[in-house]
């Protein structure tokens, strides 16, 4: 059930809330094994359900009354943990809401728990976590993908009906695409910031995972819109994302299919099912035209250059000074820097500081940082070129489905390789979402992503609904 059909329920007398908090509850530890949570708020959740099926009995609950949702943990919650799965904030508790999870409050949604992730977002594997990897639902000897995959798998797995998780370059479609559900990537600034911990603050936003479009439709409309807490957060107009969903005429879209979204070495049933998907989409009338972005080849170097000298400013603040774990029996200041980070960090977060902090150096900024966001500014030129021409862009979400844990963790270029089709919208700072599309011989599922013009995400979520519709038959 969606939310609309789960608030019907509670309304005809059908169901609780409580009673869909133990059900979620129940879920999270039926499947423990999968390591999706790393904190579960069991008490406070089923408070929390009490509270707001008595405003369901008042007739006074709000817009998103019987959502239970879980949060990635790089995510503000008050008094609860925030450790972005790493040692160095192992026992550190947030002094505040994020102004997500604020939002999400105000409208009467429950947060049951804090999401397992790759340490600070830095993953596509989600194998990079202080707490342990999270394990596919499909496979458990499989990866969810990452960094987001604690969020995907949550969803996935019946432990909660939605998830926030964050989109650095492509955390939260990725992981989507191999559990099976949907994620949304929003426009750069359409979704405050404000207590999502920094990994790469120009690329970073707030996405949203869930197994249905009305859900995130919902979920977005409540969370979008300025925040004076992030100066980097939109005025524009935050529309009715559920209005008026079906109200499209194929005649009037077009989408484009990029030559380079589709190489040779792409997964045969994925390229099976992505071209029967574009047969069925022309079928119903929608125009199809083949197009190009060339910059394509640079997007995996730029956005690694650009998140990694983000990152190493960034992750400066953990140094056991002002928060955070601090190493113990030190002599000096300086030992205490080294000793702390050298301890706090997993490989993965230390090998982009150095590559970061490298790209930053003296001599080497103009070379490397500096050429990278000429590059930035190429793609998301592309981009722009293209909507003029066409109002999607059609690619898959993954080039495989999950593949097996420890499968690419003694080779990172091949690791990075997952997001080569999600990181440019990052970099264009464009929407982007992610919708199973379907499985491949072993049962893995993967998606089909679909690319929209900035704050375009109103068509994204129509598109969700055709195609759906003609993939399952909803």
């Amino acid at each position: 059930m969606n939310l609309i059909q789960i608030q019907n329920e509670i309304k005809q007398g059908n169901l609780t809330v409580r009673s869909l908090a133990e059900s979620y509850l129940a879920n999270i530890e039926r499947y423990r094994q999968l390591n999706a949570f790393i904190s579960v708020f069991k008490e406070k959740t089923l408070s929390e359900a009490d509270r707001i099926d008595l405003k369901f009995k008042n007739k006074t609950q709000r817009s998103l009354a019987g959502l239970i949702i879980s949060v990635k943990d790089v995510i503000a919650v008050k008094d609860e943990p925030l450790t972005c799965a790493s040692k160095i904030l192992e026992n550190f508790y947030s002094l505040y809401n994020a102004s997500a999870v604020q939002r999400l409050l105000d409208e009467d949604a429950i947060i049951i728990g804090k999401t397992n992730c790759d340490e600070f977002a830095m993953g596509s594997s989600n194998e990079n976590s202080y707490f342990g990897s999270v394990k596919n639902p499909f496979d458990h000897s499989r990866v969810p993908g990452g960094s987001s995959g604690g969020s995907a798998v949550s969803v996935a797995a019946g432990m909660c009906l939605a998830s926030l998780g964050s989109d650095t370059g492509g955390s939260v479609r990725q992981p989507a695409s191999l559990c099976g559900v949907t994620g949304l990537k929003v426009t750069y600034g359409r979704i405050s910031r404000h207590g999502l911990t920094a990994f790469a603050s120009s690329l970073d936003s707030i996405g949203i995972i869930a197994k249905s479009g009305v859900d995130i439709a919902l979920i977005l409309g409540a969370v979008s819109g300025f925040d004076i807490n992030d100066s980097t957060s939109s005025k524009q107009t935050v529309p009715d994302y559920l209005n008026d969903n079906n109200s499209i005429n194929p005649e009037d879209i077009t989408f484009g299919i990029p030559d380079e979204y589709f190489p040779e070495d792409l997964q045969p049933e994925i390229s099976e099912r992505i071209n029967f998907i574009i047969s069925s989409l022309k079928s119903q009338g929608f125009k199809i035209i083949n197009i190009s972005l060339p910059h394509t080849k640079y997007v995996l170097p730029a956005y690694h250059i650009i998140s990694d000298a983000e990152a190493s400013a960034n992750l400066a603040r953990y140094d056991g000074v002002r928060y955070g774990n601090r190493a113990q029996n030190i002599s000096d200041t300086e030992e205490m820097y080294v000793k702390t980070r050298s301890e706090g960090f997993g490989a993965e977060v230390k090998r982009r500081i150095m590559l970061g902090t490298f790209a930053l150096s003296g001599g080497y900024y103009d070379k490397y940082y500096g050429q990278a966001q000429k590059v930035r500014m190429k793609i998301s030129d592309e981009f722009k070129s293209a909507f003029k021409n066409v109002d999607f862009i059609l690619t898959p979400a993954t080039p495989s489905t999950a593949f097996e844990l420890g499968g690419k963790t003694e080779n990172p270029l091949s690791m990075y390789q997952s997001d080569i089709f999600t990181a440019s919208a990052n970099l264009a700072g464009i929407p982007a979402i992610s919708i199973p599309a379907g499985t491949d011989k072993q049962g893995l599922p993967f998606g089909v992503q679909i690319f929209a013009g900035k704050f375009n995400e109103e068509g994204l979520l129509k598109m969700w609904n055709k195609i759906t519709n003609k993939i399952y038959g909803k």
